[in-house]
């Protein structure tokens, strides 16, 4: 799901700054035209009817809503007041009543160590294409069988612009991938190990760490590198004049 970039509200006129929604918050409703990506409203800690009722003021504000962290139960309530697509494996829920989708800002490449990963790799996959990327996406090619990565990166590096790496345990699959690729990669250590150094503790050391240039996130961050990487896309070029 693509979602035209933010122009205020539907039909036209200017949005304001901000917006209480009763005792709940107040939604920045110029962060995209602001920052380029989107007010994100996380469901974590917050009850049902908050995000509901943060949901319906978000969208009718903008045309555009997204919940991360989102259960079942949410989504089935947002779906009941909003134009609502579930992605439940990322736990993000998206309402986009916009006109006309984006034009794609470019393809990010998504691999993940393991199959534990993949819910946070979801998550940056499904943020991406809503903000207007493609994607390409590579599961299971973790240093534990470098033989893995062979195919998938050169796959992948064939299409992407930008490579976005989610590995926990010790996270060495993102220092590897920048160490063998053109394009900028973007480090997710996700908390799937245990014992010492688990939680994502290793991983995030180790991409904190890389000899190879890297740039990291923080733990199980996926909805913050699919935005990262959609910013890569969009930042403006020089014209070399």
């Amino acid at each position: 799901m693509r979602c035209e970039p933010g122009r205020g509200p539907p039909g036209g006129g200017t949005a304001p700054r901000a917006v209480r929604v009763e005792e709940h918050g107040k939604l920045d409703l110029e962060r995209e035209l602001r920052t380029g990506v989107p007010e994100v409203i996380l469901a974590e800690g917050k009850s049902v009817d908050e995000v509901v009722s943060l949901a319906i003021a978000l969208h009718g504000a903008t045309g555009l809503a997204i919940v991360t962290r989102a259960g079942p139960e949410l989504a089935e309530r947002l779906a009941r007041e909003l134009p609502v697509k579930y992605h439940a494996r990322a736990r993000i829920a998206v309402a986009c009543s916009r006109s006309a989708p984006r034009e794609p800002q470019g393809t990010i490449g998504i691999l993940t160590g393991g199959t534990s990963d993949i819910p946070v790799a979801e998550e940056a996959r499904v943020m991406a294409e809503a903000l207007g990327c493609r994607t390409v996406v590579e599961h299971d090619v973790g240093v534990a069988g470098l033989h893995r990565l062979t195919d998938a990166l050169e796959r992948v590096g064939r299409e992407a612009d930008v490579l976005v790496v989610v590995a926990g345990r010790e996270g060495a699959l993102a220092p590897v991938v920048a160490g063998l690729s053109r394009q900028p990669v973007i480090g997710v250590p996700t908390s799937s190990g245990y014992g010492y150094g688990g939680g994502g503790e290793a991983a995030l050391m180790t991409m904190l760490q890389s000899c190879s240039p890297l740039l990291t996130v923080n733990v199980d961050a996926g909805v913050i590198a699919g935005m990262m990487a959609y910013k890569v896309l969009a930042a403006p070029r020089g014209t070399g004049d």
